[in-house]
């Protein structure tokens, strides 16, 4: 199925600095024309379910770093950019080679050390790297705006919850059916919880995972999950790094495992 049109790379077809400006699939997808809603929609989301701020903020940010941030750092070769493709969700070798995950990952799917020695340091593309870098940048600037711009918010809500408060419409009219009990909430938290530590106790050869891997987990997302929420629900923009490469990250995982 026929989902962009890249005319740039049509006309100079053996130019290399053309496939890197036109290409849509291996290149900055400068003039590529979209076909398709969700490769027009895929950078946002859909723009009719977000407001107008989110959707000229997040087109900002899109155009500083695909078109200013990444060709920068491609063509002024920091770190040896212009040895691996400008964009690439793959792993290369110092050379450009691609990295061949299976040396270096055993039976037991570990990592070997001295073949990782042998086959040399991990590298990836410019625009991997750089929107990687983006998004714990943008984690840590989603904890910062929510505390400077709703902190204090918070903190009266906070106060708020335990005291009682006067009910509205929706209040009184939900009150009339019976609450699900809170304890119900904290068995099935409790319960997750230790059969996840189990899960990775028992099969620690398999999730490599200890069971302070898995306090750590719950730590971090009780500490996101104010943070990501509110600026989901303003913005209806997720942040996190899972925005920034998911398909790439379940592409390696499916790698490792075929490997293995």
């Amino acid at each position: 199925m026929l989902t962009s049109l890249s005319w740039v790379c049509w006309i100079f077809p053996k130019s290399v600095f053309a496939q890197q400006l036109g290409s849509g699939l291996k290149g900055l997808g400068i003039g590529a024309i979209g076909l398709d809603w969700s490769s027009i929609s895929s950078y946002l989301g859909s723009p009719l379910a977000s407001p107008w701020f989110a959707t000229a903020n997040v087109a900002a940010g899109f155009i500083f770093v695909m078109y200013v941030l990444t060709p920068i750092c491609y063509w002024l070769d920091i770190f040896k950019a212009k040895t691996f493709p400008i964009f690439s969700d793959g792993m290369y070798t110092s050379n450009g080679q691609v990295y061949n995950i299976s040396s270096i990952i055993d039976s037991n799917f570990h990592l070997d050390i001295d073949a990782y020695e042998q086959q040399g340091h991990l590298y990836l593309s410019t625009f991997f790297a750089v929107t990687y870098g983006v998004g714990f940048a943008a984690l840590s600037a989603t904890v910062m705006h929510v505390l400077l711009f709703h902190g204090r918010e918070i903190w009266e809500q906070s106060k708020s919850s335990f005291k009682d408060q006067k009910m509205d419409i929706h209040t009184r009219l939900m009150s009339k059916y019976n609450q699900v009990p809170e304890w119900w909430f904290w068995c099935i938290l409790v319960a997750n919880i230790t059969l996840t530590i189990f899960a990775c106790e028992y099969y620690n050869e398999q999730l490599q995972l200890p069971w302070w891997g898995v306090i750590l987990a719950c730590v971090i997302a009780f500490f996101f999950t104010l943070p990501i929420g509110i600026i989901t629900a303003i913005t209806n923009q997720v942040t996190s790094l899972l925005g920034v490469g998911h398909a790439s990250i379940t592409q390696k995982i499916n790698q490792l495992y075929e490997i293995t």
